[in-house]
């Protein structure tokens, strides 16, 4: 009868012979091997296929919006019928970077209509503007897109086309729109109060004109052209030129031709008309090519990190087959090769399998960003080769990367020291991983707390920002030692025989369990980092604009502003002390950086400052708001400290169409998150914005029943508390949810690869569950032992991960409003930890139970 010691020295010479000839193939099929590994070891390798098809599906569906953002557009409505569009430069050029849009309406001269119409090929050129109007219906503000005004010449550029009644006449007679005389309820003879500014009137409706396409942005109001002209208010200039080609002219050469003709003009052809026909369609075009491209890489370094750790879990589960190559002489080369070989092909099938659902995801993200409004309807995605080809290198790059960095120890150690390996895990670290590590945390906390204090402006948010991923690469790096501190910790506490094997194999295992916990730190860190800046930014806004308003009462509109002229009136009313019109835009501030010019667009708002000290408190640090006239800017402590300037000092202010003035700082104030960073006199603002109209009246009152008696012919008005104020946009204001909705993606990702680690470190382990079976430990012994492994890693990572997040919250918040206490919502921060427990705990369990299936004789028996 054989022994049981012959039975094993013909199974390890066995294993050798097997060993020898796969290092022979090695050396004249590296590829050929790899997939043999691959095809032999499926279980291992799926977790990195499931991570690099994910990866491959975010970053594709990056790629799509980036594509959609810079190629896309909308059909234009109202210039359906016009060849080519003609209007200002709506952009501020900016060398060696991507040119910002302009907020406001960049206008033509009225002549632009006469010089285009002389261009050859042109057979009419129509000048057109925009009034921005409201609808009342029984005395309140209809429902729908937004109203424009235009005048009944432009009414061809679409073409609109009389469906009932005639054409506007008189001073009083309007045409609506087909929709909205629906809407409104109103139909030729009919009367219809509209509101421009605050004033509202009462036309009679001469007629119904159906548009030849459906205008789902916007409605359209047509008055008379000098009625029009009245309304617009702006004398000798014009919104736009639409352009009627002559028969057989091509469109591209008639714009190349008017462009060249007309110097300073900008012509829209196709989609790009629509950019021209409602501001905010460039305006979301911009947006979403800035946030594509940030989010897209912010996870392709999140790729390579994922794919890299899971890669390195896989290779430290084949220790003992890449052990035993290296003994039968192996060369380290081969082994990298080898391992190389695995991860390329690995990517590259990862990469193209997610493909198809990235395209799908990019259709959902679409979908999300034109629901949310960061999308204009009608905005179609664009899809081409491009996005996948470029998700698709990146992904086999990331996992060749991954790939080399996982095998390094494994080819380099030597090949007794690779057998004696096997056995127990090495709990070294290699003195790089472990000097960089070390060096990243005092690095990490320096930029935390060191940057805020050191810095100026929004200099000091960044370098605190950072730290998180500094601290995140920390732990990464650092992850064993960290984990092993924690169960060490935890082992102090005595307890039952599952506690104690808990103990034992988390020690043991600290190298295998901490890169499976990683990812999950990731998430806690990310997640808390992106959720508190927010809301201690949303907090300190918020206090700021409700602690400055410091006037009796806030009048408020329904519509799109408050006419400039109703504040001289309301300081005629009984009771009424000060009256502070403020205005808002957006301004570009630049200024010289070296050899290049830097820009920063700003939140702005235009103010009286004879009312300033009595309506709102900007906590001003220097200088006097008393002095904000002509060309002057006050600006926040932040942005003074970015662009590097003073009480003093001079800025160039690109106002919101464009118009830039060389403005000399006059004051510097702490409050620029609750009423705009850049603060400038009311008459300049008012003059440069698309409209003209006033955001609010801050008013001074004992009286409030007259302040109200002195609005009652004001519909669209009202009477507030300081409550009414709402905080400054942020910058990604004009994203709305997206910034959630592109989070919650992030945090999926980084969820699925910690399920995905977890899941494939716990059932390798059946043989180890077995042989504890073997020994004399119950079943119920076994479970209770992984959840209590499952709480260690659910504390770990919401513990180490709260902690890498932290310092990075504290000096934001010091940063943004010179306090270290961020504002975190208790059950914010508890949805994190039960979010943490619920994807970690299943991911532990549900293998577990699945290895404890088969009786512990079979499992023992079964190769890893």
């Amino acid at each position: 009868m054989v022994s049981r010691k012959s039975r094993a020295k013909a199974a390890d010479l066995a294993a050798t012979k097997k060993a020898k000839k796969k290092v022979r193939t090695l050396s004249r099929q590296n590829l050929s091997l790899a997939w043999s590994t691959i095809r032999g070891r499926k279980g291992g390798f799926a977790a990195v296929l499931i991570a690099v098809v994910v990866g491959s599906a975010v970053i594709t569906a990056c790629g799509v919006l980036l594509e959609t953002g810079i190629s896309s557009g909308v059909p234009a409505e109202r210039y359906d019928r016009a060849a080519v569009v003609v209007g200002g430069t709506q952009t501020m050029p900016v060398e060696g970077d991507t040119d910002p849009r302009l907020s406001e309406r960049v206008r033509l001269p009225a002549g632009t209509v006469a010089k285009v119409a002389a261009v050859e090929g042109v057979q009419t050129a129509v000048g057109d503007i925009s009034v921005r109007t409201t609808v009342l219906k029984r005395d309140a503000v209809l429902d729908g897109p937004p109203v424009y005004g235009h005048g009944w010449s432009a009414s061809v550029l679409a073409p609109f086309t009389l469906r009932s009644g005639t054409r506007p006449q008189a001073a009083d007679d309007v045409v609506l729109d087909s929709d909205l005389a629906r809407r409104a309820g109103a139909a030729p003879g009919d009367k219809v109060t509209l509101v421009t500014g605050s004033e509202p009137r009462s036309y009679r409706v001469s007629g119904v004109a159906e548009p030849a396409v459906p205008l789902d942005r916007q409605s359209a109001v047509f008055f008379t052209d000098d009625q029009a002209a009245r309304l617009y208010g702006t004398s000798g200039k014009i919104d736009a030129v639409g352009v009627l080609a002559s028969k057989g002219t091509d469109v591209g050469d008639l714009a190349g031709r008017i462009k060249k003709s007309v110097p300073g003009v900008v012509t829209y052809t196709g989609e790009d008309r629509s950019d021209v026909e409602t501001l905010d369609v460039g305006q979301m075009r911009a947006f979403v090519i800035e946030v594509a491209s940030a989010f897209g890489a912010t996870m392709i370094l999140l790729v390579i990190i994922v794919v890299s750790g899971t890669l390195a879990l896989s290779v430290q589960q084949r220790r003992r087959e890449l052990a035993l190559l290296r003994a039968v002489g192996a060369t380290p080369r081969q082994v990298l090769r080898m391992i190389g070989g695995e991860a390329v092909l690995v990517g590259g099938i990862g990469a193209v399998l997610g493909a198809v659902p990235g395209i799908l995801l990019a259709k959902l993200l679409h979908s999300v960003f034109t629901a949310a409004g960061a999308l204009p309807s009608g905005f179609s995605l664009v899809i081409t080769p491009l996005p996948v080809l470029c998700a698709l290198l990146i992904c086999v790059l990331a996992a060749r990367i991954g790939g080399w960095l996982a095998a390094r120890r494994a080819a380099k150690v030597s090949a007794v020291e690779a057998l004696g390996d096997v056995a127990v895990e090495s709990k070294k670290l290699g003195w790089v991983r472990l000097s960089l590590g070390v060096l990243l945390v005092p690095g990490g906390l320096a930029a935390a707390i060191v940057l805020p204090i050191a810095l100026p402006g929004e200099a000091a948010i960044e370098g605190a920002a950072s730290s998180a991923l500094v601290l995140v690469i920390a732990v990464g790096l650092l992850g064993p030692r960290l984990f092993g501190g924690v169960v060490t910790l935890l082992g102090r506490r005595p307890g039952n025989v599952t506690r104690f094997l808990a103990i034992a194999n988390s020690r043991a295992r600290a190298r295998r369990l901490s890169a499976a916990t990683t990812p999950l730190i990731m998430g806690v860190t990310m997640a808390s980092a992106q959720l508190f800046s927010g809301t201690t930014l949303a907090a300190a806004a918020h206090d700021q604009a409700v602690d400055g308003v410091i006037a009796d009462h806030v009048v408020t509109s329904d519509s799109a502003g408050i006419s400039p002229g109703l504040a001289e009136e309301l300081r005629d009313v009984p009771g009424v002390r000060t009256v502070g019109p403020v205005a808002r835009t957006s301004t570009i501030l630049t200024w010289p950086d070296g050899d290049s010019i830097q820009y920063r667009i700003s939140n702005a708002e235009g103010v009286d400052p004879a009312a300033v000290p009595d309506t709102m408190n900007l906590d001003v640090l220097r200088g006097d708001l008393g002095d904000l006239t002509g060309s002057t800017v006050a600006l926040s402590r932040l942005v003074a400290g970015t662009v590097g300037v003073d009480v003093g000092g001079h800025v160039d202010v690109h106002l919101g169409d464009g118009t830039v003035e060389k403005a000399t700082v006059v004051a510097v104030y702490e409050n620029g998150l609750g009423f705009g960073d850049v603060t400038l006199p009311h008459d300049v603002v008012i003059a440069h914005t698309t409209d003209h109209l006033d955001q609010w009246l801050m008013v001074n009152s004992s009286r409030e029943a007259d302040l109200n008696a002195a609005l009652k012919s004001y519909p669209t008005l009202s009477v507030r508390d300081a409550g009414a104020v709402t905080a400054a946009p942020t910058d990604d204001a004009s994203g709305g949810g997206t910034s959630l909705v592109l989070n919650a993606v992030l945090l999926g990702y980084l969820a699925i690869a910690v399920v995905n680690t977890l899941v494939m470190a716990t059932i390798s382990r059946r043989r180890e569950f077995a042989l504890l079976r073997l020994v004399g430990t119950r079943t119920s012994q076994v479970r209770s032992m992984m959840r209590q492994e499952a709480g260690i890693i659910v504390l770990c990572a919401v513990v180490v991960g709260t902690l890498a997040a932290l310092p990075a919250l504290i000096g934001m918040s010091y940063a943004i409003r010179h306090s270290v206490l961020p504002s975190i919502p208790p059950l914010m921060y508890l949805g994190i930890v039960v979010a943490a427990a619920v994807i970690a705990w299943p991911a532990v369990m549900l293998p577990a139970r699945l290895a404890l299936r088969p009786p512990a004789v079979e499992a023992i028996a079964r190769p890893e």
